[in-house]
C-alpha cells in the first residue's frame, strides 16, 4: 500500500476480512503503551483500528503488526479544523502515564539525544542548535501523552466518524504538537513542531527533512 513514508505496509486477506500488515521498529512493550491511548481517542469518538495478536498473544510478530482495514477518504485542513473539540477531548480523556519506552518530550531533548528513532546526534552541531532553540522557546507547561503526529494524512474520515491511524509516534510531551493542524497556534509553538518534523524526520525521511529545513530558515530569518 502506499503512504507509508517508514514503514512498509501491505494489504491482505485475514480469516475474517482485509487486514493492513505494517512493518514496525517498536517493541512489544511500546506498542502495549498505545492501549489507554487508543481507549482514550475511542472515548473521545475517534475510532482506532485494534491490533491483532498473533497466536502466542503478542502484537508484534517479527517486525510486524496487524490491524483491520478501514476505507475512507483522508481528511483535509478544513476536516482537521472542524475535529480540534474531539482532540481537545482526547487529551482530557488520556490518563497519566509514564514516558513511553525509549522516548523522550521536547523538553528532555533539550539535553537528550534519542526519542524513539529520532537520534539528534546525527544531525550537524548548527542545526540541532537552532531546533533545540525553537523548542526551548516553546517548551513550558504540562506534558500528556499525544498522538504524536497528528495530521490530515493520519485521519480517516469513514460514514461512521473519523479514524485516527499512525499512532508510531505516540509519546509523553506538548499538547500543541496535536493541535499544529486543528488550530491556531503561537507561532512558538509552530516553529517548534516544525523543528521536530525536521529532526524526525533526519534520517528516515532526509530529503523531506531538507526541504522542511529550508522552509524552518526561511520562516526565522527577519524580511526586510
Amino acid at each position: 500500500m502506499t503512504g507509508g513514508h517508514r514503514n512498509i505496509v501491505w494489504l491482505c486477506e485475514g480469516p475474517t476480512g482485509a487486514v493492513v500488515a505494517k512493518s514496525t521498529r517498536r517493541s512489544e512493550d511500546q506498542i502495549r503503551w498505545l492501549t489507554p491511548l487508543h481507549a482514550a481517542a475511542r472515548a473521545a469518538g475517534f475510532q482506532v483500528p485494534p491490533l491483532r495478536p498473533g497466536p502466542d498473544g503478542q502484537l508484534v510478530q517479527h517486525g510486524w503488526t496487524a490491524e483491520p482495514l478501514v476505507t475512507g477518504r483522508a481528511a483535509t485542513a478544513a476536516d482537521m479544523r472542524a475535529l480540534a473539540p474531539q482532540i481537545h477531548a482526547f487529551h482530557r480523556l488520556c490518563p497519566q502515564l509514564p514516558q513511553r519506552p525509549g522516548f523522550a518530550s521536547l523538553r528532555d531533548l533539550l539535553t537528550r539525544t534519542r526519542s524513539g528513532d529520532t537520534d539528534l546526534s546525527t544531525l550537524p552541531t548548527d542545526v540541532l542548535a537552532r531546533l533545540r532553540t525553537a523548542w526551548a522557546a516553546a517548551a513550558f507547561g504540562p506534558t500528556q501523552a499525544i498522538h504524536g503526529d497528528l495530521g490530515p494524512g493520519n485521519v480517516i474520515l469513514t460514514p461512521t466518524g473519523p479514524c485516527l491511524i499512525d499512532w508510531d509516534e505516540a509519546r509523553i510531551d506538548l499538547a500543541f504538537l496535536d493541535l499544529t493542524f486543528s488550530a491556531d497556534v503561537p507561532a512558538p509553538m509552530t516553529a517548534a513542531h516544525l523543528a521536530w518534523e525536521i529532526a524526525s524526520c533526519w534520517q528516515a525521511e532526509p530529503d523531506h527533512a531538507r526541504h522542511l529545513l529550508a522552509t524552518f530558515a526561511s520562516q526565522a530569518t527577519p524580511q526586510r
